[in-house]
Order: C-alpha cells, then structure tokens, then sequence
C-alpha cells in the first residue's frame, strides 16, 4: 500500500449481477464492506501463495 494509506489502482470484474448483490448484502450484514472483504482476500491470497 502506498505510504499514507492511499489506494491508487483498481481492480474490475464482471458478476452474475445476484451473486453481487448476495455478497453486499453478506458484507452489510457482517458490518463490513464488499471492498475491504475482497482486499482481505487478495492480501490473504498473497500470503499464502508467497513462494509460488
């Protein structure tokens, strides 16, 4: 992440418009956000694949 905390790059995907809208209502309901739960996923990934 850039210094400060600033984000500077995005990611887009195409969905299957109900999954989507499952996710962010899973999100809203866990009290977070669809953003923060795919950059816990990709920062996971990262980890785990570290090596590879």
């Amino acid at each position: 992440m850039k210094p400060g905390g600033k984000k500077n790059s995005q990611l887009v995907l195409r969905l299957d418009k109900d999954e989507r809208d499952a996710f962010v209502e899973r999100c809203k309901a866990l009290d977070t956000s669809a953003a923060r739960e795919i950059r816990r996923f990709i920062r996971e990934f990262m980890e785990e694949t570290r090596g590879a």
